[in-house]
């Protein structure tokens, strides 16, 4: 829903622009963090963000079928191994909100 423009408040079109699968702060974390490295593993990404098994796998498949990652299973030591990595897609649509809340903070600032 598009919100009124309002001269006092212009930051309130920026809000429109915001992604909301980008809105939750484990998501955006693990995105900025993929955006870092080349892949990081399910449990690389768990000890950064301090998140449970449960929640973190919730995050990461919402991030995976809203076409931010690309995913690989391996084995390591004959164990599997889940592999993140930010897709083509995900780069360039976490850049877009990350220039948003930029434009927000600066308006506000």
């Amino acid at each position: 829903m598009k919100r009124p423009a309002d001269p006092e408040v212009p930051a309130l079109d920026e809000l429109d622009l915001l992604n909301g699968v980008l809105e939750h702060r484990v998501r955006l974390a693990a995105c900025v963090l993929l955006s870092r490295h080349d892949a990081m593993s399910f449990t690389g990404l768990k000890q950064v963000l301090g998140e449970t098994d449960g929640s973190l796998g919730a995050h990461l498949r919402k991030l995976e079928e809203s076409g931010y990652l690309a995913v690989e299973k391996t084995y390591r030591d004959r164990r599997p191994v889940t592999w993140y990595r930010l897709s083509e897609s995900g780069r360039t649509r976490l850049k877009r909100h990350l220039s948003v809340l930029t434009r927000l903070i600066d308006q506000a600032a």
